[in-house]
């Protein structure tokens, strides 16, 4: 934790005395009229100005109610959209003289302007951040007015640049983790509730407990993703063994199963990024490291889209549980959908990161959320480091679902 420690108390450190730098200058009026500062962010270009000025618009635009917010990115996008001629302008020109420079007025010229002010409203204290908020606002606010859509697009290509997963930060969290961190893994928990600080506890302190994080460096207080993991002696097929907080800890020479049991992402703001591809891939090679043990690495996932799909279907909800097991396997391992992926989220991912469809398991999940969405269902899908890669080749290339053995027998036995 240390150099990681260091690099954000150095980051912090930089930004307040930039801060404190801006405030000792005079750098002009800034403005209260929301559209003139604007005008002041988009027309300096010293670097100092253009910070103090976008510091400014950052906490107006922040400021604004949501009619105002939506007139602002109105205006913002009639003002400073592309300019189509110059763009025409600069294509032809290329056409006829292809040089590196007509090039790149073409680059210049295909960039909407508001792209340029999105770039400097990162620069300002805690602007990564803000950023990322000022986003989970226009998502909110789309269907109010449907020019958000272009900025909510903008923002989302520059975010896959800066949010790459080579900056990202891998962090354990554990019971020692700021309690202002442990506050954000409760609050943030989108799969299994944790519904107290002994019921978080449970998850992070004892040893064959762990939790992992994704962090940026310019978001040091703000997870990413999370994923909690519990380490075993075998392949659970419910979440009560994972979760309950009294129970006997498995220990460290007899474990040889990591069970990835609940993954939440964090940042709505960062919706349409990928991060838990990467999260399982890294935490899973270094666990592998730490317990030479460690021979199956599986999920305990739940099917959140099963009850709809039956219900879609018009299948009976009370159905026996040979008929809901004979329908989860349709729906884990069939598609209904136009691109022929996986009907689950769930399987999608796993499936897309290479995993296959281990096992399917009855009333696994008996909360009222697990019955609601997927009437208790929950699914083992297995990792199997050495094949990940041709896995995930294959599944995007055939769309085919890749099953175990025991899967296989059970649907030749139900005839499926």
């Amino acid at each position: 934790m240390s150099f990681f420690q260091n690099l954000l108390s150095s980051i912090m450190e930089r930004s307040l005395l930039k801060s404190s730098y801006f405030r000792s200058k005079d750098f002009g009026i800034l403005h209260e009229d929301i559209n003139k500062a604007l005008e002041s962010v988009m027309s300096k270009s010293g670097e100092i100005s253009s910070l103090v000025f976008a510091e400014h618009l950052s906490s107006l635009i922040e400021a604004l109610n949501d009619e105002e917010f939506i007139e602002f990115f109105e205006t913002l996008h009639a003002k400073y959209d592309l300019d189509a001629e110059a763009l025409l302008r600069a294509s032809n020109e290329y056409s006829k003289n292809k040089t590196q420079k007509n090039l790149e007025l073409i680059f210049q010229a295909s960039e909407p302007q508001w792209v340029k002010l999105f770039k400097r409203l990162n620069t300002v204290s805690e602007g990564t951040l803000r950023l990322v908020r000022l986003r989970e606002r226009i998502r909110s606010l789309k269907q109010a007015s449907p020019s958000l859509e272009f900025f909510d697009r903008s923002l989302l290509k520059l975010f896959k640049h800066w949010f790459n997963p080579s900056f990202l930060v891998l962090e354990s969290i554990d019971w020692s983790t700021p309690a202002n961190i442990l506050e954000k893994i409760i609050a943030y928990e989108a799969v299994h509730e944790i519904n107290s600080w002994d019921d978080l506890r449970a998850r992070l302190a004892p040893d064959d407990r762990r939790c992992f994080a994704f962090f940026h460096p310019l978001m040091p207080n703000e997870p990413l993703i999370f994923v909690e993991v519990a380490l075993s002696n075998k392949i659970p097929n419910t979440i009560n063994e994972i979760i309950t907080i009294d129970r006997s800890v498995t220990l460290n020479q007899d474990i040889n199963t990591a069970v990835f049991y609940s993954i939440s992402n964090c940042q709505e703001g960062l919706s349409g990024i990928s991060f838990g591809n990467f999260l399982i891939k890294q935490v899973a090679h270094k666990l592998k490291q730490e317990n030479d043990g460690l021979d199956k690495f599986v999920t305990l996932s739940p099917a959140p889209s099963f009850v709809r799909w039956l219900e879609e279907n018009s299948i009976n909800l009370d159905s026996d549980e040979d008929m809901l097991l004979k329908q989860a396997l349709i729906y884990l391992t069939a598609s209904d959908r136009e691109d022929g992926l996986p009907n689950d989220p769930v399987a999608k991912f796993h499936l897309g990161n290479g995993a296959i469809l281990e096992r399917i398991n009855l009333n696994a999940d008996l909360s009222s959320k697990g019955l609601m969405q997927s009437k208790g269902v929950m699914v083992n899908y297995l990792y199997n480091l050495d094949t990940l890669e041709e896995n995930h080749e294959l599944f995007f290339k055939t769309k085919e679902v890749k099953q175990s053995d025991a899967i296989k027998s059970l649907r030749k036995k139900l005839q499926i």
